[in-house]
């Protein structure tokens, strides 16, 4: 009998759930009704936002990326080619699609970009006086390294080794001053080691004993691992005794395959860094206050020889200055090399936003003022050629005020010296970086 009457159990058992279910879901469902007209508001707030701002975004992509087009099923690298089924970094089509751009990026990314570089140049190597093969003329090692070219392109590039550790050769650094570079890798891949990292350190002494570095000292590791996020790591020393030691949760691995800008400012105690035109760094008190941290170090881990490989290019180090609205505001003109462009072309890198979004400010808290933006450049190639590269790099400068911040038309004027004006020699790398800037100067 226990055995025949198990089914009824069963069946009343079902029927009360049944019951209970039908009357929860009943509430559920009036519940979710709530919720899903206020996520079609939300949504239909979304789309109102993205269409109003669809037009200023167009126009930024053709100041920074022309040519560029939204909408298109093919991703585009930053090398304007469409990827292929394996990367240039010898990656799997796998990790390819990882690495590929996402395309133009958004006018939140770059007219909100806030690093601007010093404006007294303290150090700047683009390799250019150095034979491919030798190690590098402006650097010190204790291991090996060499100047090289990648991919036949006449652009050189310093590959760097695991086991070995480098120093630019600069004299001093203050207690303002800024470190960009641009870092380009190959092979780096699934098979890349967890332990893979650039370290990127400021010391005391440029000693390659660790423990001789000083008492105060600031270390960031920038992942290379691409089968999980390694994550950015950061640790200090203050009078010996290590009192930030974190790792920042973030995920850089695509960036990391596409040649990533790296920025870094350090303002007394404040340090920041950002990869291309993100910030993943911002600690107000990592660096030993009263300090000054004079020796810049890098050091990559973790690489296996022949296959993953690490080049810097571009090296500036500048020592922070006044602030250019000040400036400008007091004595009615500034000139600036942290206006940037691609080689030979009016087109604005977008580290170059962080000095207009200054401009922008000083025009917009003073309606009265009117702005003369004059172009320069070095003496590489034909003068007339030069002369007209200035007076566009001007233009491209009046386009981004007008087109991305609103600034009225009739307040700028624009011209172009080219090479006849030089600040610095143009014999030199150094000189040449000067001559590069763009002045602008109150009417």
């Amino acid at each position: 009998m226990k055995i025949m009457n198990w089914p009824r159990k069963l069946f009343l058992v079902t029927g009360i759930l049944f019951f209970c279910a039908t009357n929860s879901n009943a509430q559920f469902l009036k519940k979710l009704g709530k919720t899903a007209e206020r996520a079609a508001e939300r949504a239909v707030e979304r789309r109102v936002d993205r269409e109003t701002t669809e037009k200023t975004d167009q126009a930024l992509d053709s100041i920074l990326e022309p040519g560029s087009k939204k909408g298109g099923n093919t991703p585009v690298p930053k090398s304007g080619k469409p990827e292929e089924n394996t990367s240039e970094n010898g990656n799997s089509p796998e990790n390819a699609s990882m690495a590929s751009s996402e395309g133009p990026k958004s006018l939140e990314v770059y007219s909100k970009f806030d690093y601007v570089p010093g404006d007294v140049q303290l150090f700047f190597d683009d390799f250019a006086n150095d034979f491919v093969g030798d190690f590098p003329s402006k650097w010190d090692t204790n291991g090996t390294g060499e100047v090289v070219t990648i991919d036949g392109a006449s652009e050189k590039w310093f590959e760097i080794k695991s086991g070995s550790t480098y120093f630019p050769n600069i004299s001093e650094l203050s207690e303002d001053y800024t470190i960009e570079f641009d870092l380009v890798t190959k092979g780096i891949d699934r098979k890349t080691s967890s332990q893979a990292f650039l370290n990127i350190n400021l010391e005391e002494n440029n000693s390659y004993d660790y423990y001789k570095a000083g008492k105060n000292a600031v270390n960031v590791r920038i992942p290379f691992c691409q089968y999980i996020d390694a994550n950015i790591s950061v640790w200090n020393k203050i009078n010996g005794e290590t009192i930030i030691n974190n790792r920042v949760e973030t995920d850089i691995r695509a960036e990391i395959l596409e040649t990533p800008h790296v920025s870094i400012a350090v303002n007394g105690q404040r340090y920041r860094l950002w990869i291309n035109e993100v910030k993943y760094l911002d600690i107000p008190k990592l660096v030993a206050p009263g300090s000054v941290l004079n020796y810049l170090r890098f050091e990559p881990t973790g690489l296996e020889d022949g296959k993953d490989r690490i080049f810097i290019g571009n090296l500036k180090v500048a020592k922070g200055g006044e602030d250019l609205r000040r400036k400008l505001l007091s004595e009615g003109k500034i000139s600036t090399n942290a206006i940037l462009f691609n080689s030979g072309s009016d087109q604005l890198k977008p580290e170059s936003m962080g000095v207009i979004r200054q401009i922008f400010q000083v025009l917009e808290q003073d309606s009265g003022i009117n702005l003369k933006i004059v172009g320069h450049t070095d003496s590489d190639g034909a003068e007339d050629a030069n002369m007209k590269l200035s007076k566009n790099r001007a233009d491209a400068v009046k386009n981004a005020l007008v087109s991305v911040y609103g600034v009225d038309a009739s307040r700028l004027s624009t011209d172009g010296k080219g090479e006849s004006e030089p600040v610095g020699d143009n014999k030199t790398s150094d000189g040449k970086s000067q001559n590069r800037r763009v002045e602008f100067i109150k009417l």
